[in-house]
């Protein structure tokens, strides 16, 4: 067992790669979850509420689609492997769906509008970017055994994701003026992202090879039993996921953490309507993202420092937790100096759990394998897709419903005292309480000591 641990399966290029395909990711995830609503309401002349519902609704498809694509990636066998290919052709339709909501014609009814979004928006989440995003989770399995590695591979993978979401956040505001405003040049700008989106996938994508069965299954413990098959059902790997406390616990974080960062980039109303500078989103951003990538270059460092990922997660995440806290008071006072450096301290806390998460699913993976003999690697990386989905989904759902009933008019130059005091709530209340509940669950996440206790188990 010592020694598959040990062993290294990638480069340096490989990892770096793999991490770029992150970008792709991110310019489709940032884009929406920062600036969809404010372009659905303000440019186009949509009701928040209105939009937050279809963006619920939408999610009703998501469930069913990350399980039902994680059991088809497990069922692959192709010369690319089992999850490129699902990597590679699912992001031509990710391209195609976001250019396609930021092209809404204005010459449209406004139902015919809001379907348009709901069907390109759907499209998007619940089929292109399933296959794409699972795939390319999954991979951290399939292409390494060492545990160490897929911890270096998530950190680098978070550090491509924070980088892009904070150059969106910084340059999008800019470049829609650039381009003139209005609807043509959120399109332009849309069209841009794809475009760059499409190529930085494709790279990913031919940078790894996966391992073949052979060498997923030497050296592991567990045998299955004579005469069972590893074929399984849709349902066999539903059971399986839910059978799995781990799962359930790695799920929810990741819904929340979701909620939690579409809840942060709803800040465009804050800074436009509080700060009275829609340019202070980049800002932020920067202290958001900066000291992410500063904690994911040492995450792996800390991960071995630490004994593993438990008390380095739950620890970073009661000092993210108190962060925010101080992001609240300081909002309060008025002190966008004080925000920005407790908004830093809170990222920093938090990066450990992004840069170790893939590394945390895989543990996860190994779980299921050792009590139940079951190779469900991709169907257990479905929680990152649904993870993405269904939190961003429902933190920007949220938040189009929070402006609706609290009477926010899109493009006033003013707004009421309601809304302004919403504001309040969803940018400096609602994160903190998320992290809070994440720190919660990170209690009882030690899914590496349960591993160990199986194979001692095993093993005797």
């Amino acid at each position: 067992m010592k020694d598959h641990k040990e062993k290294t399966y990638l480069t340096w290029v490989n990892k770096i790669g793999y991490g770029s395909g992150d970008i792709a990711g991110n310019v489709v995830y940032a884009l929406l979850s920062a600036f969809v609503m404010i372009f659905l309401t303000d440019t186009v002349g949509m009701n928040a509420g209105i939009v937050g519902t279809l963006i619920a609704v939408s999610k009703l498809f998501d469930g069913v689609s990350d399980i039902f694509f994680g059991s088809m990636i497990d069922k692959t066998n192709t010369k690319m492997g089992k999850a490129r290919p699902w990597m590679l052709y699912g992001y031509f339709g990710c391209a195609v769906c976001l250019v396609a909501i930021f092209c809404i014609p204005a010459d449209m009814s406004p139902k015919a509008q809001y379907a348009w979004f709901f069907i390109a928006y759907t499209l998007l989440n619940a089929g292109f970017y399933t296959a794409n995003n699972i795939a390319y989770s999954a991979l951290t399995a399939l292409i390494t055994k060492n545990n160490n590695e897929r911890v270096q591979m998530g950190s680098i993978r978070f550090m491509f994701a924070f980088g892009t979401s904070m150059l969106i956040q910084t340059i999008t505001v800019g470049l829609v003026a650039h381009f003139g405003g209005g609807a043509a040049a959120w399109r332009t700008v849309a069209i841009i992202y794809a475009i760059v989106g499409v190529i930085s996938n494709t790279l990913s994508v031919m940078s790894v090879r996966e391992l073949s069965p052979e060498e997923l299954a030497e050296g592991e413990e567990v045998k299955l039993a004579e005469g069972e098959e590893e074929k399984y059902s849709l349902a066999d790997a539903f059971k399986l996921l839910i059978r799995n406390k781990y799962y359930l616990m790695i799920c929810a974080s990741y819904i929340l953490m979701q909620i939690y960062s579409a809840t942060l980039n709803m800040g465009i109303y804050y800074m436009t309507y509080v700060l009275k500078n829609a340019n202070l989103l980049g800002v932020f951003s920067w202290f958001i993202n900066i000291p992410m990538i500063v904690g994911l270059l040492f995450t792996p460092a800390l991960v071995m420092k630490f004994g593993g990922m438990y008390k380095l997660n739950l620890t970073g995440y009661i000092i993210g937790t108190l962060g925010r806290l101080g992001v609240v008071i300081a909002g309060y006072m008025g002190s966008v100096p004080l925000m920005l450096v407790c908004t830093a301290v809170a990222a920093l806390g938090m990066s450990p759990l992004q840069g170790d998460m893939n590394a945390l699913i895989a543990t996860c993976s190994e779980y299921t394998y050792l009590t139940h003999g079951k190779r469900v690697d991709g169907t257990m990386y479905s929680c990152t897709s649904l993870g993405t989905k269904l939190g961003g989904g429902i933190g920007t759902a949220l938040a189009g419903w929070l402006l609706a009933f609290s009477g926010y008019v899109g493009g006033a130059a003013t707004q009421s005292a309601s809304t302004m005091n919403m504001l309040h709530i969803m940018y400096l209340w609602m994160p903190m309480c998320f992290n809070l509940l994440i720190t919660l669950i990170l209690t009882r996440l030690n899914v590496e000591k349960a591993n160990e206790d199986l194979r001692s188990k095993l093993a005797h």
